[in-house]
């Protein structure tokens, strides 16, 4: 492909991502601010922003490090709560697996909830595939970037400021961020083989059973230590949407034939 062609991949990835990025300002912003209110220094928080990179990761870290939690803790528990991103990862390496180990890093290391959010679907309808999906992914990944050290810079500027700013109820940001990611998933979708107006309702029913499930398992698992309810919950929805996708096609396939 023409660098030309590389560009206009990279835009509309960095494009299908603005919804994500506008709700991710606030987010950021909070980061931020919380640090300043934990009497941390701004340079730590801008070097954990741009070495880690993981939102809600770096939030629970603050609370720990504020909470003067042993290193192994600390290290632990930001590695549960990621371990979603296992999920995305096994869901994106049929198409990236013939890229050269280099790209693969850079594209580990920029695999966040909206860039997968924004990029998969993508896939899905044909806009991106295997042979240039990997530019768009970088548009939205460096956009994701650039915005996320921003606001970590702005939110340290004015939770100086304003103490109080952590107060204000932006975490909220993090909340519709995610009902943002999932939404587009609950329609229903036509498929190849499944054309009825019958089967695409069907077909749909595994998504909200899942999103049921992952919702009420993260209320009933709360006390579980070190965030492990919110991953088991995860797991549980995927697997219960799995298993019903299947079993549905199957039926209905056989139905058909």
């Amino acid at each position: 492909m023409s660098f030309r062609a590389h560009n206009k991949v990279f835009l509309q990835g960095a494009v299908a991502s603005t919804p994500m990025i506008v709700g991710g300002i606030p987010f950021g912003i909070l980061f931020g601010s919380l640090a300043m209110s934990y009497d941390l220094s701004p340079w730590f928080a801008v070097a954990m922003s741009a070495i880690v990179f993981a939102g809600s990761a770096q939030f629970v870290a603050l609370g720990l490090i504020y909470a003067d939690a042993p290193l192994w803790v600390i290290v632990s528990t930001t590695f549960i709560v990621n371990l979603r991103h296992i999920l995305y990862a096994a869901d994106l390496v049929k198409f990236i697996k013939h890229l050269p180990i280099k790209w693969r890093f850079i594209l580990g290391f920029g695999l966040v909830d909206e860039t997968y959010a924004a990029i998969r679907p993508m896939y899905g309808n044909g806009s991106i595939n295997e042979s240039n999906g990997h530019y768009a992914y970088l548009g939205s990944f460096l956009s994701f970037y650039l915005m996320w050290q921003m606001c970590t810079v702005i939110g340290i500027v004015a939770g100086e400021l304003f103490p109080s700013l952590s107060e204000w109820g932006m975490e909220f940001a993090m909340v519709a961020t995610f009902i943002g990611i999932i939404t587009p998933y609950l329609h229903a979708r036509d498929g190849k083989q499944l054309t009825q107006k019958t089967a695409r309702y069907l077909m749909r029913f595994p998504y909200w059973l899942a999103l049921a499930v992952a919702s009420i398992s993260s209320l009933l698992l709360t006390e579980l230590p070190n965030n492990l309810g919110l991953l088991v919950a995860a797991l549980l929805g995927v697997l219960v949407g799995f298993v019903t996708h299947k079993l549905l096609a199957r039926i209905w396939l056989g139905e058909v034939a």
